[in-house]
């Protein structure tokens, strides 16, 4: 026991090198990659399809939904597989076939369901910014600054560092889960570990209404740096530089309009 939690006292991100084989390690991280790539095509199609614009884009909260999932898969995925390849496993020594099925089901539902409601909150903040560039387009000059700010500010404060410290070494919530209750387990496994990546991630997220829901390269940007984060040994140092550097565009925003594509109120083309 106490050779799995030394990484947790170093800061150090989960290797699942030594916790799988190698072949189930490539099969693993192989299905993962497969996932995030379909999520990838998905988003991309949808955005070529797409301006970037203030507000909701004229999607309904459904369609809104659909497309935000895919977009966190594509964003995610690579960064959650340690966690999830391993509580996959652990899934598999204890079952077999249709629960089996159903188990890693429930695990993916409960994950998923932390970012929707994340996705609920952001169709509202999407829509109540769009409002306010309709009646006032100087507005979105000040909206960009405090959604960088936000960010800047969330990246250096002591809720991020705990949230990422257990998305880089999770293997104590692991062995805590064991705990739980059979009824329900994978689900509220999901949702927990979810939850953290939520915390982790939201404030990044937020960048993207004054660059743009839809604008490909912010958020390729964006999933490279939160893979960077919770998997690179120096991801909690470049956790802050990215909290300086968002800093740094909010003083700049209010009067650079090339930093704020998703709050011009006129059409602009991908």
């Amino acid at each position: 026991m106490r050779t799995i939690l030394r990484p947790i006292a170093n800061d150090h991100p989960l290797r699942p090198g030594t916790l799988l084989p190698v072949r189930e390690l490539a099969v693993a991280w192989a299905m993962v990659l497969v996932i995030a790539a379909t999520a990838w095509v998905l988003t991309v199609g949808q955005a070529l399809d797409m301006d970037v614009e203030p507000g909701t884009m004229g999607m309904a909260l459904p369609l809104f939904l659909v497309l935000w999932l895919a977009m966190m898969a594509a964003m995610m995925l690579p960064s959650v597989a340690p966690v999830a390849v391993t509580w996959a496993r652990g899934i598999a020594r204890r079952s077999s076939g249709a629960v089996r099925a159903l188990r890693s089901t429930e695990f993916i539902v409960g994950y998923l369901v932390a970012w929707t409601a994340v996705g609920l909150l952001a169709y509202g903040g999407l829509a109540l910014t769009g409002d306010l560039v309709d009646r006032d387009p100087d507005a979105g000059r000040w909206i960009g600054a405090a959604a960088f700010a936000l960010a800047g500010l969330y990246q250096l404060g002591p809720l991020k560092n705990i949230c990422l410290r257990h998305c880089r070494s999770p293997m104590a919530q692991l062995i805590h889960y064991a705990s739980y209750r059979p009824r329900m387990r994978d689900l509220r496994v999901g949702l927990h570990h979810g939850a953290y990546c939520v915390g982790c991630c939201w404030a990044l997220m937020v960048v993207l209404i004054p660059l743009g829901v839809m604008n490909i390269v912010a958020m390729a940007g964006l999933a490279a740096l939160i893979f960077l984060e919770k998997l690179w040994y120096r991801g909690p140092q470049l956790a802050r530089v990215a909290g300086v550097a968002f800093l740094v565009l909010a003083v700049l925003a209010p009067f650079q309009d090339w930093l704020l594509p998703g709050l011009q109120p006129s059409m602009t083309p991908m």
